[in-house]
């Protein structure tokens, strides 16, 4: 028993030592945020320690896939703020998943923790372009959980009985796009920036946020969704098709 005891805090060292430091960092502020996340999720209309959990069980998932991709396409020797904002990010989003289990539907709690999200949204590259820290890590960290946080508003909706299946139009593009990625290799090369596609992407989660305003008439409600819908088959169209003709 004395040596168990007396190995053990060197593997401990050693594996503290082994882990880099962004990595370290990036799980450290997590566990920060996962506590805050626990707290913002039971404090919803409707929601209780069980949706909170469930939350939490997501955001845990997600933080494990994140920093796996950090060690592996961040190549600087911190973290810096930008990173550390779409972390936050990510917090806030799966906090809005508490209220989809809870299948509440629109709420104003909902409208101005989402509107929260959105509004981090470019603070976080521009910190990351001010520090000099940008990667392929953040900027698909960034991209990942706009996509993330269009899906739960789109689930919001629809658990709560607000709109019909159509939502999801509105927050399942990527996932689609993914999916197709993984079947045709043709669709897996780098697509050119395009204004556009962020300008689209910026309508789509506004619009989602939009909707879980509890007095958004029914028929504006309609509306929205369908204009914005058809921006984003337009947008995703159009990059289907640069990427064919690439082939």
């Amino acid at each position: 028993m004395a040596e168990i005891h007396h190995h053990t805090p060197k593997r401990s060292v050693s594996m503290a030592t082994t882990m880099p430091a962004p990595v370290h960092s990036f799980l450290v502020a997590a566990l920060v945020c996962g506590l805050g996340l626990l707290t913002l999720a039971i404090a919803f209309p409707g929601t209780g320690p069980v949706q909170a959990v469930a939350a939490l069980v997501v955001y845990g998932a997600a933080v494990a896939i994140a920093a796996r991709a950090l060690a592996q396409d961040h190549p600087f020797p911190r973290l810096g703020f930008g990173n550390l904002t779409t972390l936050l990010r990510l917090a806030l989003t799966a906090a809005l998943i508490a209220p989809v289990f809870a299948g509440t539907g629109t709420s104003w709690p909902v409208f101005a923790v989402a509107l929260g999200a959105l509004s981090l949204d470019g603070i976080d590259g521009w910190l990351a372009r001010r520090q000099g820290l940008t990667s392929a890590f953040g900027a698909r960290f960034d991209m990942e959980v706009d996509a993330g946080l269009a899906l739960v508003l789109a689930l919001n909706v629809l658990a709560g009985g607000d709109a019909g299946w159509a939502i999801l139009l509105l927050g399942l593009p990527r996932y689609v796009f993914i999916g197709a990625m993984a079947l045709l290799p043709w669709m897996r090369r780098e697509l050119p920036e395009r204004f556009s596609r962020k300008a689209i992407c910026v309508l789509q989660v506004g619009a989602l946020i939009a909707l879980q305003a509890p007095i958004l008439p029914h028929v504006i409600a309609t509306a929205l969704e369908l204009s914005v819908a058809a921006a984003l088959a337009w947008s995703f169209a159009r990059d289907v098709v640069w990427l064919w003709r690439q082939a």
